[in-house]
């Protein structure tokens, strides 16, 4: 079965930790978020997949490689000029005609039953199906309201709190069939949000959401979204395949922490990463390569990678990286 990841963007919201590194690199627990969700897709069997690049993307291929490392097949949209969500998948009409297949985005970190939403598209004879996850808090995300039936009758775009007509936002997760593509134009920026979807619930079509509530699902794309993912995690509330934990501390392999440094978690010591003498890490996340001085210390911090905190050096709430 195939899938495709949308992973062309700039990674703006994450600046300035993606000034080096593309969103689908950016690690969760040591891994980059794109093996997530290879792993995820493929452990559904979803092992033939298309990803589009564009912002840094010879790292992203050098790094990903032909997917088979992680028992699946990509295949790559080297995107020169963004075309948006919709116009992306657009390209690879020829790789996704077929069956249903997938769309997720390459800021999503999820424990969503896949078979669940592909069966209940296919239950619906559904030409497009959203996978919906509650949220007390809903004014950062896409509202999306539905009938009794799930059909999907409308869409609120970050709605003021007390505004909203709903509780379940947009994940990003989409199960498609090969008539969404008569609804998007060829060699034209199309987004799926802002163009295809509300077309969709307009002209009355078989255009459902899947209530998943119960799950986890995290965007990773914001530096809060991208914490509470990993503290997810971390703690156990969100289990990747891929990764083993013995705590709340996530340790990666070559890493150095000083016999004398203090490591609080949820916390990620990054692959390489050398923690000195009285350093101090509280609930941070260190990527590989960077060094804590002597005497820092960490609290609630994001640490970019190959990154020197200076001996005796502060940080809390802070977001630092190499640009």
């Amino acid at each position: 079965m195939r899938a495709m990841i949308l992973a062309g963007g700039l990674s703006t919201r994450l600046y300035p930790l993606t000034k080096q590194v593309p969103k689908p690199l950016v690690p969760v627990v040591g891994s980059p978020n794109a093996v997530h969700l290879i792993r995820y897709l493929t452990s559904y069997g979803f092992d033939e997949i298309a990803i589009n690049v564009h912002y840094l993307a010879d790292m992203i291929v050098e790094a990903l490689g032909d997917g088979s490392a992680y028992g699946a097949r990509l295949q790559y949209l080297h995107e020169k000029e963004l075309l948006g969500s919709a116009g992306a998948v657009k390209q690879m009409q020829e790789f996704l005609s077929g069956d249903s297949f997938v769309v997720i985005g390459c800021d999503d970190l999820t424990d969503m039953r896949l078979d669940r939403v592909v069966a209940f598209h296919k239950e619906k004879s559904a030409i497009a199906t959203i996978g919906l996850v509650e949220r007390d808090e809903v004014e950062q995300y896409g509202v999306v309201v539905a009938d009794a039936s799930n059909k999907i009758t409308g869409f609120q775009e970050k709605p003021p709190k007390g505004t909203e007509r709903s509780k379940f936002v947009n994940t990003g997760i989409y199960v498609f069939t090969p008539e969404i593509f008569d609804h998007i134009p060829a060699n034209e920026f199309y987004d799926f949000g802002k163009n295809v979807f509300p077309a969709l619930q307009q002209a009355g079509a078989a255009f459902y959401g899947f209530d998943a509530r119960g799950a986890q699902w995290h965007d990773i794309g914001t530096p809060d979204e991208y914490r509470a993912a990993t503290n997810a995690v971390l703690t156990g509330k969100l289990r990747v395949p891929g990764i083993a934990l013995d705590g709340d501390v996530w340790t990666g392999k070559g890493a150095e922490v000083a016999k004398s440094a203090h490591v609080d978690g949820p916390s990620v010591i990054g692959e390489g990463v050398r923690v000195d003498d009285d350093a101090h890490i509280e609930r941070s996340i260190i990527w590989q390569g960077s060094h804590i001085g002597k005497g820092a210390v960490l609290r609630d911090s994001i640490v970019g990678m190959n990154y020197e905190v200076a001996p005796g050096q502060v940080l809390e709430n802070a977001i630092v990286a190499n640009e």
